[in-house]
């Protein structure tokens, strides 16, 4: 009986190793992305490190979420890294933004995913080339269809350790209609009209994604918000902001800005 127990124990011990051992932090069955493919994709940084993603939507506007506030606790302006594919090694068109205004939706709270944008005005117009471009946004205020395959890149955590890329990374997840993502077994009546979900089985954003865009049919439809602790979680979809709902809002602060 004490062999039999000590087997036992063996066992799960191993289990646990195992277990432990296996990456869970990170965009599951994601790849790096071709090199500046995504000329649109913005790295918000402090101090030269990497802290949320977010994209340029006009020459000296970005948009990301406003949660990364609140990852910024020493409250230091960010910095925005435009025309990168690697974070560290040197590129042409490679060029670190400073911010002139950072201007949260009044109605975004660190309490709930609700308005959870973040628009940055860059101290100067960006330089426009072929790794520096605008990305087009959904302003027809409609959902998109489930099943609807989306893609999502940025420079998250890969590994549970926090473990982060050096080079831009992506994946391609399906959205999943807003009833599915409200399920008790899912994230039980917390989404609502202005926002979307997208399946997070096996693959999935992670920490350090936050603000970047869901791109559908080459346009963005959404900002990515949240998802579960454990990314690749199934029963917790990757949530994402809805742009359009946001319109007025995003082009009255650009057109009232200095």
């Amino acid at each position: 009986m004490g062999h039999l127990s000590s087997f036992l124990a063996l066992i799960v011990l191993l289990g646990i190793t195992v277990c432990v051992g296996r990456p869970r932090g990170r965009i599951l069955r994601g790849y790096e992305a071709p090199p500046h493919m995504k000329p649109y994709m913005a790295s918000l940084q402090v101090d030269g490190k990497h802290m949320c993603g977010g994209f340029l939507i006009a020459e000296q506007w970005v948009l990301s979420a406003a949660h990364c506030l609140e990852d910024n606790p020493e409250d230091k302006p960010f910095q925005v890294l435009l025309g990168a594919h690697s974070l560290s090694l040197p590129e042409p068109h490679k060029r670190l933004y400073g911010v002139r205004a950072q201007i949260r939706h009044p109605g975004s709270s660190q309490e709930t995913y609700n308005d959870d944008l973040l628009l940055l005005q860059l101290e100067e117009k960006a330089l426009l080339n072929e790794h520096v471009k605008v990305l087009p946004f959904q302003r027809q205020d409609r959902d998109v269809p489930a099943d609807t395959m989306c893609e999502v890149a940025g420079w998250g955590e890969m590994t549970h350790s926090g473990k982060l890329p050096d080079k831009l990374q992506q994946v391609e997840r399906p959205v999943i209609s807003r009833e599915t993502c409200n399920l008790r077994s899912r994230h039980d009546n917390m989404i609502t009209e202005k926002m979307m979900c997208t399946d997070s089985k096996r693959k999935d954003t992670c920490p350090g994604d936050s603000g970047g865009p869901l791109v559908c049919n080459g346009i963005a439809e959404g900002v990515v918000a949240a998802g579960s602790r454990v990314c690749g979680n199934y029963l917790k979809p990757g949530i994402y902001t809805r742009i359009p709902p946001y319109v007025d809002w995003m082009e009255s602060v650009m057109a009232s800005a200095n």
